[in-house]
């Protein structure tokens, strides 16, 4: 293996300019191996390691690692694996190599010691990232990438904004505990609040992730949010105002969800939904808090992928993705059926899975901390999550009605990573302490006291109750071809509403005022071009009017001369 201090982000860059001049078998093999290799070196980096040179009076921290980082880039090795492991049939250069870039610039990201370092990586998502969503090559693909491209390009200036600021204020560009307490420092918040799809600026995410490509999706739902997740647990845990951010995080997207179509943008509402949870957690900001965020966040990459990867293989398979369109996929796809069921039971955090072991220990800081109205949002937010994604998913896209759709299973390697997913979902709910070891703090908590098992089972038992009493009674919102409008309906409807007669009094003044001058122009050319008897230049000058020219055009020079 190679020396410690090299940066985990150079194999994916190099292993990304190797599959650009690759193909076949070869580039296949390179894929692969990138994450492991560098993930397997990655194991025997120690917590201290540092990679750092002076750059004009600064000093970069290209390479920093701690408990922390080493967490989110464990979990960014196994999520690029098995991305890549799911996405390996497809024949697109483009797909494969801004996958492998924009991995490596995730995990650049998470360990830069500096600010500097870190707004280069930010914007590196960024630009990789948004090749993901245009390689489906629609019109909505294009367009959508667009105004993801904006937004995050947006988050990348405010920051670098505030980072300005911030070095001018503080003589410091390290990437430690900020805290609001200045301009810069809101800046640097605002910024990180965009990539974390905070409410009001949330909508590039539903927006975008379903217009991406069936394994693109799986991609970016692994990486740009869980960084902007692990920058706000380094620079602001503690602060209170991401409590009430959470909260509304964490219970709004559920409204939307439910009635939401199209399943993989219901899935994005509820990836809105868990990063609520995590955000909670890093503003209570105790021990036990930021452990539950930072572990729910390592959580959340593997069963919200394994959900995107169950939709992305229907989608594959069906080229359909509306829960109106779909239905009894399960008697030919009952593999990919049950892998999506061990999916829903994880987010929904039933015991034994992987969502209730970090789940649980943010509503148990709620709760400890004083924060009980908090913990009863989460409470009604987590059966939320369980109507929409725990059941929704599964049964609109395998049970419900059947659709008549005949297909088969996804190919092997798209099972292959489903089922790793799996297993680790199951894995880490089964034995916690495995995931609890790599956690910034040692705390002690056991999630499997009778308390928290009764209450998490009694929520989930009732709301199950619900759905069937609801769905009975023809109660439950009803799949429907639509499209369900939230913030967005600002610059869809709004906007355009109070913009659009604005604009066409400018637009129409414009072309009246074009047509005006464009007139006054052609005239004079026209009467100066003539020819005719009558024209300017055909007409027959006598001699003295050219001296009495130049007469005035002398007394001008000496005019000026002597002045």
């Amino acid at each position: 293996m190679w020396m410690p201090e090299l940066p985990a982000f150079v194999p994916f860059f190099i292993g990304a300019l190797l599959a650009l001049i690759t193909s076949g078998k070869v580039r296949q093999a390179i894929l692969l191996i990138t994450p492991v290799v560098s993930g397997l070196h990655l194991l025997t980096v120690p917590v201290g390691t540092v990679l750092s040179f002076d750059f004009l009076n600064f000093q970069l921290q290209l390479f920093e690692v701690d408990k922390l980082s080493l967490l989110f880039g464990y979990i960014f090795h196994i999520a690029a694996f098995i991305c890549m492991l799911f996405a390996l049939h497809v024949k697109d250069t483009l797909q494969q190599v801004s996958g492998l870039l924009y991995a490596g610039s995730a995990i650049g990201a998470v360990f830069a010691g500096d600010l500097i370092t870190l707004f280069i990586f930010w914007e590196l998502l960024a630009v990789t990232s948004v090749f993901l969503i245009w390689a489906r090559r629609t019109e909505r693909s294009y367009i959508a990438g667009l105004r993801y491209l904006i937004i995050q390009v947006l988050s990348g200036v405010i920051l670098l904004v505030g980072i300005i600021f911030y070095a001018h204020k503080h003589q410091s560009i390290d990437f430690q505990f900020i805290g609001l307490t200045d301009t810069a420092s809101w800046l640097i918040f605002i910024a990180f609040g965009i990539k974390c799809a905070f409410p009001m600026l949330h909508n590039w995410l539903t927006d975008a992730y379903p217009e991406a490509t069936p394994t693109g999706t799986v991609f970016l739902s692994a990486f740009t949010t869980k960084v902007a997740v692990y920058a706000l647990a380094r620079a602001y845990p503690g602060t209170e105002l991401l409590i009430y951010i959470g909260v509304i995080m964490a219970c709004f997207p559920i409204f939307f969800a439910v009635i939401e179509n199209d399943l993989r943008r219901v899935l994005a509402y509820s990836m809105i939904n868990q990063i609520g949870f995590m955000v909670v957690g890093i503003g209570i900001g105790t021990a036990l808090a930021v452990n539950g965020a930072v572990s729910h966040a390592f959580n959340d990459i593997l069963f919200k992928g394994l959900l995107f990867m169950s939709m992305g293989a229907v989608l594959h398979m069906t080229g359909k993705i509306d829960g109106s369109r779909l239905g009894g996929l399960y008697k030919t796809m009952p593999k990919t059926a049950i892998l999506c069921m061990v999916g829903a039971a994880s987010i929904s955090a039933f015991p034994l899975f992987s969502g209730f072991v970090s789940k649980s220990m943010v509503m148990s800081a709620a709760l400890n901390n004083g924060y009980g109205w908090a913990w009863a949002l989460l409470l009604f937010s987590a059966a939320g999550v369980f109507h929409h994604a725990g059941i929704k998913i599964p049964y609109f896209a395998f049970f419900a009605h059947d659709s008549g759709i005949r297909t088969s299973e996804p190919p092997k390697n798209m099972l292959l990573a489903m089922s790793i997913a799996a297993v680790l979902c199951i894995a880490i709910g089964v034995y916690p302490q495995a995931l609890y070891s790599l956690l910034p703090f040692d705390t002690g908590y056991n999630p499997y006291d009778a308390t928290h098992v009764l209450t998490q089972t009694q929520l989930l038992f009732f709301s199950a109750l619900a759905f069937v009493w609801l769905n009975l009674r023809n109660m439950y919102p009803p799949e429907l071809p639509s499209v369900n409008l939230d913030i967005d309906w600002f610059y869809r409807r709004l906007f355009p509403a109070i913009l659009t007669p604005f604009f066409s009094a400018f637009w129409a003044t414009d072309r009246a005022v074009r047509r005006w001058f464009m007139r006054g122009v052609n005239g004079v050319l026209g009467m100066i071009a003539r020819h005719e008897p009558d024209g300017i230049l055909s007409r027959t000058q006598l001699s003295g009017s050219m001296v009495v020219w130049v007469t005035i055009l002398l007394a001008g020079y000496l005019i000026l001369s002597f002045w």
